[in-house]
């Protein structure tokens, strides 16, 4: 095919998403799309995405020089992260709190665990070098700081090899003059050695965290920048000239620049990506309250979006010595969509506890050997082969048939891993492992709602991912969800997630002031200065593109020691302004907690800017005109979860239903990535889009409706 770059109706935009089992590359060009799902290649990433890249690119005729960008969402930061293979990193930080690292907030996750362990340092003590230098608050210097002790440092970090520092000093978020200093006289000894300001990835009040973001941005940051400057060269190697884009934590893609200076920010990218598409689904159908059902092969991931946007966070946790425990993790102060993840995706594995309790996960079969059933060496019973043994998967028919799963194999590792034990035959060892795991991610679901003050049952659930259409009907029914939305190429949402994000970026930074002592001209000053550095990342991204602005202010009651997120508009304050403030952090304020104090002062404690690339308006899609249902190419049996009997579940192929068209459960739903479960309390009709729409058929009517 010639190559077209130069005409834009022409070019064609590429999403790839790598996850722990499989990688996804989606390509769209107008409104045609097409998608390849390849098993990772965990030794070498870049293989899968080399392979899948090639794969759609085939299937589309278009040239690599037609593309006109490519955004990536990668685990690799992650993986570095959790795994402890990040490079030898060193701290300089301010005498006294060479510890502070280590003694963190001093809070116990378990607090009567007399074996309780903390999560260990990404720098170990040695590497951890305290200078005299000391600013207050205010970011005035009362100790200037030890030029001398900081040039000292070069050589002993060349004896101990290290290969990326962070530098974090007290108040630096305030005055960040000692740090840049710092900076200065080490990199000249240190010219091959990266180097990370707090003061930069994470200008923010409360040290533990600040410094805890600044090492583990360090401790990253070569190798996502090889792993990067590695990804543009072979995407160049293969003919593609536009550029490469990276997915960040908070849902917006900026360019390989700002990503390799702040890495960090890359942390839970692809899972993010899912939380986009699933807002666009939402804006498209034109729905207000969603909950978003993310299940792969590796992970679950479920996040609350409210009028087409995402629960947001500043901090998030890496590395938790125990899964699910808050506190028990790294702390990271980086802008990121709240959501929970769950080690329950189609990889992960079953065993039994001390007390013969079937357990899921979090550990996966992951791509190699993966799923018994893949016939790649996997003897371990996972859910995907439950899936298998309980009907649901049609083993001719998986991954588009390019992989033949072997049912006998699946029975094997569900009878010799689950039910020798349990006196269990392999069909109900299947049926309580899928149980647990579905009530394992019911359960995750209920916690989350409850943390963030939110409901459930009125809410559509948007299922995507390879697993997710197959127990999407069960756990809705576990949620008394009464709709369920699976989009198309729902198998490679979050890379589809990718190409609908906005080119946008997000700075934080602590500029404490009481609302009683409200200084206008230094807040605007402080906005001014954030929305330049947020509109400069963008300009890069997105060069000439209309942008809009976004602000919160993180404030609290005076004495309070967290804050609540208020937004606020995006304008130049006056000091007449302390009662929109005062209103508008009232209104957050008993949204969260019921109440509000009146007569308290409060405090604003830190600011946040976005600047995004506006991207079109979303139109929502009208209703279809009823068409008839195609005949079903045959029936299925499949194990009903909340009876334990068998069912005879009509099959149809996905394309086969048009618009219109609706087909009552049991029934299964098969496309070449994944299948969609409409289980006997469920019909299925095909929205204006193509988009599947499970409802509940029968409210109240049948004793299944409250099944939990």
């Amino acid at each position: 095919m010639a190559d077209k770059s130069d005409n834009s109706a022409d070019s064609a935009r590429i999403g790839v998403d790598i996850g722990g089992t499989f990688t996804d590359v989606v390509l769209e060009r107008g409104e045609a799309r097409y998608t390849a799902k390849l098993l990772t290649t965990p030794r070498a990433p870049e293989q899968g995405v080399r392979q899948g890249i090639e794969a759609v690119l085939a299937d589309s005729g278009v040239a690599p020089g037609a593309v006109s960008i490519v955004i990536h969402g990668t685990t690799l930061a992650t993986n570095a992260l959790i795994e402890r293979k990040g490079v030898k990193t060193a701290l300089v930080t301010t005498e006294g709190f060479r510890d502070s690292i280590e003694m963190g907030s001093e809070s116990r996750f378990e607090q009567y665990d007399i074996y309780m362990e903390k999560p260990v340092p990404l720098v170990p003590r040695r590497r951890r070098f305290p200078v005299a230098e000391r600013l207050n608050a205010s970011g005035e210097a009362i100790l200037a700081l030890d030029e001398a002790a900081v040039g000292a440092l070069g050589e002993r970090m060349k004896t101990l090899g290290v290969e990326s520092v962070a530098i974090g000093f007290l108040h630096s978020y305030v005055n960040p003059a000692h740090e840049r200093r710092a900076h200065e006289i080490l990199a000249a000894a240190l010219p091959e050695v990266s180097f990370t300001l707090s003061s930069e990835v994470a200008p923010e009040m409360r040290e533990y965290e600040r410094f805890s973001t600044a090492c583990a941005n360090a401790y990253v940051q070569p190798i996502m920048a090889r792993y990067l400057r590695n990804l543009e060269q072979d995407l160049t190697a293969q003919g593609f000239s536009c550029p490469l884009y990276v997915m960040l934590s908070g849902g917006g893609v900026t360019d390989v620049e700002t990503a390799i200076r702040f890495p960090i920010r890359l942390v839970e990218s692809g899972p993010v990506g899912g939380a986009v598409f699933s807002s666009h689904v939402a804006a498209e159908c034109g729905l207000s309250q969603v909950l978003s059902f993310d299940m792969g092969g590796t992970t679950a991931k479920i996040c609350v979006i409210n009028d087409s946007k995402p629960q947001t966070e500043r901090s998030f946790e890496v590395a938790r010595a125990h899964r699910f425990l808050k506190g028990s993790g790294l702390p990271l102060r980086i802008p990121v969509i709240e959501m929970v993840e769950i080690g329950a995706g189609g990889g992960s594995i079953a065993h039994l506890d001390q007390l013969d309790r079937i357990i899921v996960g979090p550990e996966s079969a992951g791509a190699e050997p993966g799923p018994a059933c893949y016939g790649q060496g996997g003897a371990e019973p996972t859910v995907t082969d439950a899936d298998v043994v309980l009907g649901r998967i049609d083993p001719e028919a998986f991954s588009g048939g390019q992989l033949t799963l072997d049912v006998a194999a699946a029975e094997t590792a569900l009878a010799g891993g689950l039910g020798e034990a349990l006196s269990l035959k392999a069909p109900m060892a299947a049926l309580g492992l899928s149980e647990v795991v579905d009530e394992n991610m019911a359960s995750a679901a209920r916690v989350h709602a409850i943390e963030i003050g939110a409901t459930l049952a009125e809410r559509t659930m948007i299922a995507f991912g390879g697993a997710a259409p197959l127990h999407a009907a069960r756990l809705a029914e576990k949620l008394e969800i009464d709709r369920i939305i699976v989009p198309q190429s729902a198998a490679v949402g979050s890379a589809i997630g990718f190409l609908r994000a906005p080119v946008a970026y997000q700075v934080v930074r602590s500029a404490y002031q009481r609302l009683s002592e409200f200084d206008a001209e230094t807040v605007n000053a402080v906005l001014e200065t954030m929305q330049e550095e947020a509109a400069a990342v963008v300009a890069r991204g997105a060069p000439g593109a209309a942008t809009e602005e976004s602000r919160v202010a993180f404030m609290r009651y005076l004495g309070q020691g967290h804050e609540v997120a208020v937004s606020l508009p995006a304008r130049r304050w006056n000091p007449d302004d302390r009662a929109t403030i005062r209103a508008a952090f009232e209104a957050a304020y008993e949204a969260t907690f019921g109440r509000i104090i009146p007569t308290l002062d409060l405090e604003i404690v830190s600011w946040s800017v976005q600047v995004s690339a506006r991207g079109a308006a979303v139109s929502v899609a009208s209703a279809p005109a009823p068409a008839p249902a195609p005949e079903p190419y045959g029936h299925r049996a499949v194990l009903d979860p909340a009876t334990g009997e068998t069912v005879q579940a009509a099959a149809y192929r996905r394309e086969a239903l048009t618009p219109g068209a609706r087909v009552a459960g049991p029934a299964i739903i098969v496309e070449d990535d994944t299948s969609t479960i409409v289980s006997p309390l469920f019909d299925a009709s095909v929205n204006a889009l193509g988009y599947l729409v499970l409802e509940r058929r029968d409210h109240g009517e049948t004793t299944r409706e409250k099944t939990s």
